[in-house]
């Protein structure tokens, strides 16, 4: 593809060749619809710009479309101007096709998030759906554990008032015994 040097060079000579001012130039632009400032063009057209970089689809493109007039192959048209034209219909059409492609692959890639995103956030739920199963659980088995240790320590409780009652009765006994057995040793 011709670099943009050897445009703004065709670009010069058609507008030295068709004696085009800026301003004619700016009209031309503005009836296909394009707008650039009278500065920018005459920028491009200044000496030594083909040594300057400008962007093709704003700067290049539009001065160009109104200059060649592009869509229409004339027959006074030079060969040079000729192969010109269907250089930058090609370039035209290519950057349309590659924006197309662009477009197409930007809604596949926001497709792709939204997917993402979407599997994510049924992976999260699931997550949330497993830990809450499992708090569940657990919530289930510290409640039993509650309970068994509520019922040993009433166990506990009836057991050492068991042992406290048998203590007492124990004493009680042995009071008796040895009370009993001061009386025997009184009698002898």
């Amino acid at each position: 593809m011709t670099n943009t040097k050897d445009i703004i060079m065709k670009l010069k000579e058609v507008r030295e060749e068709k004696g085009y001012s800026y301003g004619d130039i700016l009209t031309m632009m503005e009836e296909n619809g394009d707008y650039l400032s009278k500065s920018t063009i005459s920028r491009v057209f200044s000496d030594g710009s083909e040594e300057m970089s400008f962007r093709y689809e704003e700067t290049i493109r539009p001065i160009a479309n109104a200059l060649l007039d592009i869509d229409n192959l004339e027959d006074d048209d030079s060969m040079d101007v000729q192969a010109m034209k269907m250089l930058l219909k090609y370039k035209s059409q290519y950057i349309s096709d590659l924006e197309q492609k662009i477009k197409k692959l930007e809604d596949n890639l926001e497709n792709e998030k939204i997917k993402f995103e979407n599997a994510l956030h049924k992976e999260k739920i699931k997550y949330h759906e497993k830990i809450d199963k499992e708090r569940a659980q657990f919530n289930r088995s510290i409640e039993f554990l509650k309970e068994q240790v509520a019922y040993k320590d009433k166990r506990m409780d009836l057991l050492l008032d068991s042992v406290q009652e048998k203590d007492k009765l124990h004493k009680e006994m042995l009071e008796k015994l040895l009370k009993c057995a001061k009386c025997d040793k009184h009698e002898d």
